[in-house]
């Protein structure tokens, strides 16, 4: 199945490196990879122009200002012709051969959905907690949630042109819609692991302090009111915890986003006292 990757940057320069290079480290991994810049500040655009190359680049996009994540996403997958759609941060460290893997499992499985990597340390993984959502489709097991992580995860073309283009900074929401629609979203299992160099236990890390975690602040850590890296691993852990307990079915999350909150701060404190 052909496969259409992008990878977005946006400064972080360090990640940068680290996290393409583990996208290309496999060089028979099958795939078709625009990079899109948003306008960085850094030396990000020139590492690109003259350090990367790789016959599996289609394109490198500078894009003028940053127009977010979902607009360029939605850019490049509309031009697609691909089989299979994904996408890719610049802050994880994928696993070579991941998408091999998932390609498998969208060729044998006809209504999955969004399928994608494990963004959580192995440590936040409890097979006693999740093993109710791990459930068999065929040769695949699925632990299976009505949304995943952003980055490391493959999406059918036919899928993505039947919902439409995502609306900006509600990828969840996306997610959300394709399972209520009888779709099977979730994460690969045994675990794909991605690593997050965004968590403080990364030992790739950029975030080492408080003041560190101001500068860099996560999305997902603004919209959370996170303030500290201690903080910062309890909603970490706690998501991992969530993930892994909550129930499958989306209709349980229909009105998520104030029930998501409270979900989360209540997995985190208890994910905090484990």
């Amino acid at each position: 199945m052909k496969i259409d990757l992008v990878f977005i940057t946006y400064n972080r320069l360090e990640y940068t490196k680290l996290a393409l290079a583990s996208v290309l480290a496999e060089p028979t991994e099958e795939f078709s990879l625009t990079i899109w810049d948003n306008s960085s500040t850094d030396d990000t655009a020139e590492y690109l122009r003259k350090e990367v190359h790789d016959p599996r680049i289609a394109d490198i996009v500078f894009s003028k200002k940053n127009i977010g994540q979902t607009v360029a996403v939605n850019e490049v997958w509309g031009k697609s012709n691909a089989d299979l759609l994904g996408k890719l941060d610049n802050d994880c460290l994928v696993t070579p051969g991941w998408t091999r893997t998932l390609a498998k499992a969208h060729e044998d499985i006809p209504n999955l959905g969004v399928i994608a990597c494990w963004h959580f340390f192995p440590e936040d993984f409890d097979y006693n907690q999740a093993q109710h959502k791990i459930q068999q489709f065929g040769k695949h097991r699925i632990l299976r949630h009505p949304w995943t992580g952003g980055t490391g995860f493959l999406l059918k073309r036919d899928t993505f042109r039947k919902f439409g283009p995502m609306e900006a900074k509600a990828t969840t929401q996306y997610w959300l819609k394709i399972a209520l629609a009888g779709y099977v979203n979730g994460f690969y299992y045994p675990l794909i692991y991605q690593e997050h160099m965004d968590d403080p236990r990364s030992p790739n890390t950029l975030l080492n302090s408080d003041d560190d975690l101001k500068r860099y602040l996560p999305l997902t850590a603004k919209n959370f009111g996170v303030n500290s890296l201690a903080e910062w691993v309890q909603w970490l852990r706690g998501d991992a915890l969530f993930i892994q307990t909550a129930s499958a079915n989306p209709k349980q999350y229909i009105g998520w986003r104030a029930k998501l909150r409270r979900l989360l701060k209540k997995f985190s404190a208890k994910s905090n006292q484990e």
